[in-house]
């Protein structure tokens, strides 16, 4: 759960960590009592006062148990379905970020084709003049027009 955690967005992974010490924080607890009491059972001398305390001391001492395992296992079990909405989202969102870098990748195919298609119907009638410099018959109306293609096409090389 540590590793998982610590790979999500900061947003979430700050709120994350620190249930995740919440809970290693009740869990190292919830040992220590248990050693606790696993030694005093092997005690004979502490068994032997359990038992004169008479049966309500031990029943009482049960249903605290009880109960705070219960909220613990409680606690357990919304933090595996929080943890379980986490996974789903980030799922959600990959798949998300997925399709849209496809849509990008068809736009910029597209870009390119179109931007190579207006570079190859500009170029095409002016070749002769392109690799000359020369704009012979042409009166200077034509020449102009002819210098602001080019120029136009110049800057849509510049945008790509």
């Amino acid at each position: 759960m540590d590793l998982e955690a610590r790979s999500l967005q900061p947003n979430v992974k700050a709120v994350l960590l620190a249930k995740l010490r919440e809970y290693k924080s009740d869990l190292n607890n919830l040992k220590s009592e248990h050693k606790r009491l696993a030694s005093a059972n092997s005690n004979q001398a502490a068994r032997d006062d359990l038992l004169e305390s008479g049966m309500a001391d031990a029943m009482s001492v049960s249903d605290n148990q009880r109960g705070r395992l219960m909220m613990s296992t409680e606690r357990l079990n919304e933090s595996s379905d929080r943890i379980k909405e986490s996974r789903r989202t980030m799922r959600e969102t990959e798949e998300l970020g997925v399709s849209i870098l496809q849509d990008l990748h068809q736009q910029r195919q597209s870009l390119v084709h179109a931007n190579d298609t207006v570079f190859l119907l500009l170029k095409v009638p002016y070749r002769h003049h392109l690799l000359t410099g020369k704009f012979e018959g042409k009166d200077e109306k034509e020449v102009n027009e002819e210098r602001r293609k080019k120029e136009q096409v110049k800057e849509i090389k510049m945008l790509f």
